[in-house]
């Protein structure tokens, strides 16, 4: 067996040298331990997972993509359903604008863990970049999502005092408490709806945006761009009460909104009402 105090001093080190930013360092040390374990034969398998992983890390943090990518893969081929190399490799694939393969990985970390934000953060941009880039058929050019085995998925629970130092009670107070359990697929949704929403307002196809703009605030009612966008979609096609109501709903999400106050001005303006400078900052 290799000497395991040995492998534990290199990782040790390298997890300073990685804190001190010195990632080249880091990732050499990590190797040195990989060598260790394969030239011992140890078995190890979750060990070498982190080892890759965290040598991942290094290679992300120098913009070498396509060595973090392939030491993210060996981890996840020893370890599935890792969050770290998962999160590391859609970042990695990310930037070397492959975002197709890193919408499924953000996407694999929220059927894991759905409290964890920068899968969340993820999922949108690649939703934008791909809606972008492929049109409102994106979806049917993504390689498969794999299914997270229930094994492996981590439930919510209430956090207590005795895991306030843990990984998964510090993701699950990075959102706040009324929206600790996010509907995912539904958030995801109405993202999607949204930014088709956009494409039509690009082509000035008002009509259909409303229509788009409207399924998303039925799946999530609290999004204050989705109200502002109908409304500019009112204005345009004359609608002058209608996109009053939408920027009035804008304010009561965020009252310092001022698209919401701008278009409602506009509104208020071409219905001819009288002092409709003032009305514009009223609820």
């Amino acid at each position: 067996m290799a000497p395991a105090s040995r492998i534990a001093d290199l990782k040790q080190a390298g997890n300073e040298q990685f804190r001190n930013g010195q990632y080249g360092q880091a990732a050499a040390l990590y190797g040195r331990a990989l060598e260790l374990l394969e030239a011992a034969g140890d078995v190890n398998t979750e060990e070498k997972s982190v080892l890759y992983s965290n040598r991942a890390a290094c290679y992300l943090k120098d913009g070498n993509c396509s060595l973090c990518i392939k030491d993210c893969s060996a981890a996840l081929d020893l370890v599935p359903f890792g969050i770290k190399p998962l999160l590391r490799r859609a970042a990695a694939y990310e930037a070397l604008e492959r975002y197709n393969l890193a919408y499924v990985d953000y996407k694999t970390v929220l059927q894991i863990d759905c409290t964890v934000q920068a899968a969340h953060d993820g999922v949108n941009r690649m939703t934008k970049a791909l809606l972008e880039k492929d049109g409102l058929q994106w979806r049917q050019k993504l390689p498969p999502i794999p299914a997270v085995p229930v094994s492996a998925q981590r439930r919510w629970e209430p956090p207590t005092g005795s895991q306030e130092d843990t990984p998964r009670a510090k993701a699950s107070n990075s959102v706040p408490e009324t929206n600790q359990v996010p509907n995912t697929a539904s958030s995801e949704r109405a993202n999607m709806l949204k930014l088709e929403g956009n494409e039509f307002v690009k082509k000035n196809n008002y009509k259909k945006a409303i229509e788009k703009y409207t399924e998303s605030i039925k799946l999530h009612k609290m999004e204050c761009a989705t109200y502002t966008n109908r409304a500019l979609c009112y204005l345009n096609l004359k609608q002058y009460k209608e996109a009053i109501v939408d920027c009035s709903e804008a304010l009561k999400i965020d009252p310092k909104n001022v698209k919401a106050f701008y278009r409602r001005a506009q509104a208020y303006k071409e219905l001819k009402v009288n002092n409709f400078f003032v009305f514009c900052f009223k609820f």
